[in-house]
C-alpha cells in the first residue's frame, strides 16, 4: 500500500474534548530517514519501497498529514513514583490516528498543552533505544508497543546539563496508549463517573471487544487486564528485563510494555538492581516489579471502583500473585530444559538457588542460559563455569540441577529443543545501544540497523557480532540510566 493510501481513524473523539488538545507537530530541521522496519510495515501493509522516500520523513516529521488523521495529543494522571500527579499527558508526542487497529504516533515532536517543563523533543539517542527495544521485545513474544521508523536531523535539543544534542522523532504503533493514569485523571472533577464508563466503553472497544455489552463488563476487563499484567510481568522477571519507571501512567490499559526511558536487560544478575539512577529508593528495582504492578493495579481498581464493585475488583487481584509465579515457573522451565509436570515444586526450589547461584557467582544472566542450550552434555560446563567471577556457586547448583534432570529421565536432545525455543542467542543490552548510538551522533547510522536486525532476529547466528552474544563487559555491566536516555 502506497503512504496516500493509508486511512486513518479516530474513535478518541467521541469522548469529552477536555481529554485531549488537537495540535499540529513542531516539525525538526533538516529531518533525515535513519530506519524503518519491515516487520512494523507489514502491521499496516505499507509497501516497504514507501518509507524510502522524502514523504515518508515528511509525514514523520508532521509536515504532511494523511487521510483522516487529525494529530492530537492525550492527557492523563498518574502516580509518578508513589506521589499522585493530577495532570501528565504526552508532553512530546502527537497521535495520528489508527491504521489496521494500530495507533500511530509520532514522539519528539514538539511542545503540547501538556509538555509542563520539557521542550517536546526527543534526542537521537533516546529515539534510539526506544526504537531498537520495543522491535527486540516483540521479538522475545513480550507484548509491547512497536517502532515503525526513526528519523534524525540537525535540530539542537538542549537538555539541562549543558550539551546540545540533535533531536530525533520515533514513529510508535499501539493496540492502544491509553493508561492505568488515563482513568485517573476522567475520575476526577465534574462528571467523573459518567467520564469513567466512556472511557471504560471506548478501552474495551479498542482492546476488549468480546466484552462489548455484556454484564459486569467493567470489572472484567480489569480481571482480564490483572491477568495480561501478571503475565507480563512474568515474561519481564525471567529475561531480566527492567522498566525502570513503573509509573501507573506507564502502565498500559491493554497490558503491553510501554514508554521505553531507563530500561535495562539484566547483566550480571542482581536481584535488586535498580536500573534507573533517579530511583534512590529502588521503588522500581529489578525483583520489585511484580509487587509495584500489583500497586498500579490496584490504584485503577479504586478508580474503576466508582462504576463497578470495588470489592469484587479486589477480590480477583488477590489472584495476581498466582498468576504470576506459574507464567514466571513456566518460562524457567522452558529456559532450564525442564518439564513442571515431571518435577513439580522440585523446579521451584531449584530455580530460586539458581538465582542465588548466579548473584554469588557474578555471572551474566541471559548468556548462562544461552550457554546451557549449547552444552553437549552436563559433564562439561567449563563454557558456563569460565563466564562466573565466583566458580563454586555455579557448580553446586549444577549438581542439584544434574539430579532433576536425571530424575526426569527425558532425552537431551528434547531438552535443548525446549530450551532454543525459550533461550535467545543474543539479548539487546545498553552497552550496545551505546555503541549504535555513539556511532549515529557520528552520522553513522550502520550499526543502529544491524542492531535493529539483530533485536528482531535474537535466534539466530549473526556471526558478525559473536561477540554481542558474550557476557557484558565488567566496565558497562549493570549502569544506571537517566529517564532522559
Amino acid at each position: 500500500m502506497k503512504l496516500e493510501e493509508l486511512e486513518f481513524k479516530i474513535d478518541y473523539f467521541e469522548l469529552d474534548e477536555k481529554f485531549y488538545q488537537k495540535l499540529d507537530a513542531t516539525p525538526l530541521n533538516n529531518p533525515h530517514l535513519i530506519s524503518y522496519s519491515k516487520s512494523a510495515c507489514d502491521l499496516i501493509d505499507l509497501d516497504y519501497e514507501e518509507c524510502e522516500t522524502p514523504k515518508f520523513v515528511k509525514f514523520i516529521n508532521g509536515e504532511l498529514v494523511l487521510k483522516g488523521s487529525v494529530p492530537y495529543s492525550m492527557v492523563y494522571a498518574g502516580h509518578q513514583f508513589g506521589y499522585f500527579v493530577p495532570q501528565l499527558g504526552d508532553g512530546r508526542a502527537i497521535n495520528l490516528g489508527a491504521v489496521n487497529n494500530w495507533h500511530l504516533q509520532t514522539k519528539g515532536s514538539g511542545l503540547t498543552r501538556y509538555s509542563r517543563q520539557g521542550d517536546g523533543r526527543a534526542v537521537l539517542r533516546s529515539s534510539i533505544r526506544e526504537y531498537i527495544m520495543s522491535e527486540h521485545m516483540h521479538a522475545l513474544g513480550i507484548p509491547t508497543t512497536r517502532a515503525l521508523a526513526l528519523i534524525g536531523s540537525t535540530h539542537p535539543v538542549y537538555r539541562s546539563y549543558g550539551e546540545t544534542e540533535t533531536g530525533a522523532v520515533v514513529l510508535r504503533m499501539s493496540p492502544s496508549w491509553v493508561r492505568i493514569g488515563t482513568f485517573e485523571f476522567f475520575a476526577r472533577g465534574k462528571n467523573g463517573e459518567e467520564n469513567l464508563k466512556n472511557l471504560a466503553e471506548y478501552v474495551i472497544k479498542e482492546s476488549y471487544p468480546h466484552l462489548i455489552g455484556i454484564e459486569n463488563r467493567y470489572a472484567k476487563m480489569y480481571s482480564e487486564l490483572v491477568d495480561k499484567t501478571a503475565k507480563l510481568m512474568a515474561q519481564w522477571m525471567a529475561y531480566g528485563f527492567m522498566h525502570g519507571v513503573m509509573n501507573t501512567d506507564n502502565m498500559s490499559m491493554a497490558g503491553l510494555t510501554i514508554d521505553y526511558g531507563p530500561y535495562a536487560f539484566m547483566d550480571y544478575f542482581e536481584k535488586h538492581n535498580i536500573c534507573n539512577h533517579t530511583d534512590v529508593e529502588g521503588r522500581y528495582s529489578y525483583n520489585n516489579q511484580p509487587h509495584i504492578a500489583k500497586w498500579n493495579l490496584e490504584v485503577l481498581a479504586y478508580n474503576l471502583g466508582k462504576i463497578s464493585d470495588f470489592a469484587k475488583l479486589m477480590r480477583y487481584l488477590k489472584n495476581f500473585e498466582s498468576l504470576h509465579q506459574k507464567e514466571y515457573l513456566s518460562i524457567m522451565n522452558n529456559r532450564l530444559g525442564l518439564d513442571e509436570n515431571l518435577s513439580g515444586d522440585s523446579n521451584l526450589d531449584l530455580i530460586v538457588e539458581l538465582l542465588g547461584a548466579l548473584e554469588s557467582a557474578r555471572c551474566d544472566y541471559n548468556c548462562f542460559f544461552y550457554e546451557l542450550t549449547k552444552l553437549e552434555n552436563l559433564d562439561s560446563l567449563s563454557s558456563i563455569l569460565d563466564m562466573c567471577v565466583f566458580r563454586e556457586p555455579m557448580q553446586k547448583w549444577f549438581d542439584e540441577y544434574k539430579k532433576i534432570v536425571q530424575a526426569e529421565n527425558r532425552s537431551f536432545e528434547n531438552r535443548k529443543i525446549q530450551m532454543k525455543k525459550a533461550n535467545p542467542k543474543f539479548v539487546i543490552k545498553n552497552y550496545m545501544l551505546q555503541e549504535a548510538i555513539q556511532n549515529a551522533e557520528n552520522g553513522d547510522f550502520e550499526l543502529t540497523n544491524e542492531l535493529l536486525n539483530i533485536a528482531q532476529n535474537p535466534f539466530d547466528e549473526h556471526k558478525d557480532y559473536e561477540r554481542y552474544a558474550k557476557p557484558t563487559p565488567v566496565e558497562h555491566a549493570n549502569l544506571q540510566l537517566s529517564c532522559s536516555s
